[in-house]
């Protein structure tokens, strides 16, 4: 394996959070009863989609115009959380592994979802660990397409099969799986049971863990 590509939020860092709140301040202006639980499907998964998802739930249906304008204020929400964010975001023992890697001159990419990919990873000074920063405002087509992890092999010059994916939602799950990559999910095994290694954050990776990846 001689590529690794990371997903951002609940992998590098835990941005869920920050999403859930605003969903959820979006979700109280709607009328629409919505919890943390109902977060877990929004994972890795567009913002546009997941606002279709909650009109969905909420039996509404919106003109053009007014479903942009609460992507936009979803957004403004969610971004005026993320701007208070600093080093202290970034989940346990990331900076273990990413320094672990970079060490070792592993070639390093971002794929996420999100269009705050930059801004986030500038927020927590990691943006030098990656040679090439894959986010939503690249993709066409959101995961489980693997997309975003194609065109980062592509800009790393890592062939898919020799690249490893780190994850934790089920639709990053499989764009890895179906992108011929090694997946690494980051959360609960009995959740994402797809991935061909689950550790439940990176305290639990050890550096032979990633060694033996590396010899893979």
């Amino acid at each position: 394996m001689n590529g690794f590509i990371f997903d951002l939020d609940g992998v590098i860092v835990d941005t869920a959070k920050y999403h859930y709140l605003a969903w959820k301040n979006l979700a109280d202006e709607l009328g629409v009863p919505f919890t943390e639980e109902d977060n877990e499907h929004f994972k890795g998964v567009s913002r546009k989609r997941c606002l279709e998802i909650l009109l969905e739930m909420g039996n509404i249906s919106l003109p053009q115009s007014e479903f942009d304008r609460l992507l936009v204020e979803k957004n403004e929400d969610y971004l005026s959380y993320i701007e208070q964010m600093d080093e202290s975001e970034i989940l346990p023992d990331v900076p273990k592994v990413l320094n672990y890697l970079r060490e070792r001159n592993i070639p390093m990419a971002l794929g996420s979802a999100s269009k705050n990919a930059r801004a986030i990873l500038k927020k927590v000074n990691l943006t030098e660990y990656f040679q090439t920063i894959v986010d939503g405002t690249q993709v066409t087509a959101a995961k489980p397409d693997p997309q975003v992890f194609l065109i980062a092999a592509e800009r790393l010059g890592t062939d898919p099969d020799a690249c490893v994916v780190f994850e934790d939602a089920l639709a990053g799950i499989e764009a890895a799986n179906r992108a011929n990559m090694l997946s690494i999910g980051i959360g609960e095994p009995e959740t994402l049971t797809d991935a061909r290694h689950v550790f439940r954050d990176f305290t639990e990776i050890s550096t032979a863990f990633i060694e033996s990846l590396l010899d893979h």
